[in-house]
């Protein structure tokens, strides 16, 4: 990081910040969209639902543990660029490798800070995700603002190819003993679960197989013949970024596979299904970005805390009589889960696997497993 390099941040409405460079050189425009989550900075940006967006931390000072190459949840940092009040750039950690400041250069991201991000928080909160543009070579304001106005939005777009795999591969790896989890350990027979990579995260795969389950991660562009060959038990949806309008091929293959095949969805994986089935979805002012929502499962009344990544939600009143709302976002009502009446299909808005975030809802992976055990049984 060169504390003498200057960096701006531009926001369609028109307001244009200065601060100082803390990543890679260079210009990048995106959504803008605050995260709430106090700690859990290096799986936010590996967490491939932010491609096309711009994240800025509502916390005040980030970087302070550094980075450790495990924590990743994908192969790489996704946002446009990151936005922050202040880095870290001595971080104390007997875990980490580097800091945040040499990562983000080395990831190649964007990113400033030294802005009041508070300010920032208000004005999207206020506005909406809008538009906006990280710049390290462009100090003026009236070219900067025209700028961000032309960046490309998140509406009707298919991100989920830029996030995706190339090819089918298998993952075997489940928690060690230091990870934290509260969900049991499944054994005796293990089952095939085929993952549709629309930007799946490490820690879902690991929940996977912790609970009992062979997994084959397949690209968002496999068809359901090419599914349904590998001679799955069951079918996994994966998170991922963007409108869920616009994933069509994923879509398509649900539609055949959710009569075929047991099926859990997550996030964006979650409204595919909800699409599948004729609800419909819409983009969210500002979107759940954050580790600390109350959700309510409304068919026990428990209430949960979790971590929730999306700009996009499903209708409530397009819900159709042959789903069941299961889970409601007890800050706004909005859907945060549902299952069909009939057929072995579930889902859920939030994140269960957390990373970042409260461990409260990892029970559904093992709810899943028992979802497909009583299928193949005829329960």
């Amino acid at each position: 990081m060169n504390p003498s390099k200057r960096a701006w941040l531009a926001l369609e409405s028109g307001e244009v910040y200065e601060g100082r460079s803390i990543g890679a050189a260079g210009e990048k425009g995106g959504e803008l969209v605050f995260n709430t989550a106090m700690t859990g900075y290096q799986e936010i940006l590996t967490d491939p639902s932010y491609a096309g967006q711009v994240v800025s931390m509502t916390y005040p000072m980030i970087g302070n543990y550094g980075i450790c190459n495990e924590d990743s949840e994908s192969r790489q940092a996704w946002p446009e660029a990151f936005v922050v009040r202040e880095v870290c750039t001595t971080p104390s950690n007997h875990r980490s490798q580097m800091s945040l400041p040499e990562w983000l250069t080395e990831q190649g991201i964007v990113a400033l800070d030294g802005i009041d991000t508070r300010s920032l928080t208000r004005i999207v909160r206020k506005q909406g995700a809008l538009r906006c543009l990280v710049s390290t070579e462009d100090d003026n304001p009236e070219s900067l603002v025209e700028k961000a106005r032309q960046v490309q939005g998140t509406a009707g777009r298919d991100l989920t190819a830029l996030v995706s795999c190339d090819k089918p591969y298998s993952w075997s790896e489940g928690y060690d003993e230091s990870y934290p989890t509260e969900l049991p350990q499944a054994h005796g027979e293990r089952l095939k679960v085929v993952a549709i990579d629309t930007g799946v995260k490490y820690n879902i795969l690991r929940s996977l197989v912790h609970v009992g389950f062979d997994v084959t991660v397949v690209p968002s562009s496999s068809s359901a013949d090419e599914i349904l060959g590998l001679d799955p038990d069951c079918v996994f949806l994966s998170n991922g970024p963007g409108d869920p309008s616009g994933a069509r091929s994923v879509i398509e293959s649900a539609s055949v596979l959710v009569q075929k095949k047991p099926v859990f969805g997550i996030c964006l994986g979650h409204q595919i299904l909800s699409i599948v089935f004729g609800a419909k979805t819409f983009k969210m002012p500002f979107g759940h970005h954050g580790a600390n929502h109350p959700v309510r499962d409304e068919t026990t009344g428990q209430v949960e805390i979790s971590s929730q990544n999306h700009s996009y939600a499903v209708d409530r009143e397009s819900i159709p009589d042959e789903l069941e709302l299961t889970h409601v976002n007890l800050n706004d009502n909005t859907v945060a889960g549902m299952r069909h009446r009939q057929l072995p299909v579930f889902s859920v808005q939030y994140h269960p696997e957390a990373a970042p975030g409260p461990l409260d809802s990892t029970h559904l992976f093992a709810r899943f497993r028992d979802l497909v055990l009583a299928q193949r049984s005829g329960v």
